[in-house]
């Protein structure tokens, strides 16, 4: 993606440097400028903002949720022995 705005960025201080060459108003060339740099603001925006969805995406399809206190499975009770598992207790 910084490429991406790399090259808005160049575009953007070339297109009314080529405009003043072709005859187009000082006033012309900075709306221009002012258009270009509002739009690539925007796509920056978007594309980060696709970027975090895809990395969300993919890290919930990675990792499967565990449940509401971390359990691995269920009526996994973290080592604890409770009557009625076959053990005594001590």
């Amino acid at each position: 993606m910084s490429d991406v705005v790399r090259w808005a960025a160049f575009s953007c201080a070339l297109v009314p440097v080529v405009l003043l060459m072709c005859g187009q108003s000082f006033g012309g060339a900075v709306g221009s400028a002012a258009g270009l740099v509002a739009l690539t603001c925007v796509c920056h925006a978007l594309l980060r903002q696709s970027e975090r969805t895809a990395a969300r995406v993919a890290a919930d399809r990675t990792a499967p949720h565990r449940g509401r206190h971390g359990r691995t499975g269920a009526g996994t009770h973290r080592g604890a022995r409770h009557p009625g598992t076959g053990h005594p207790l001590d």
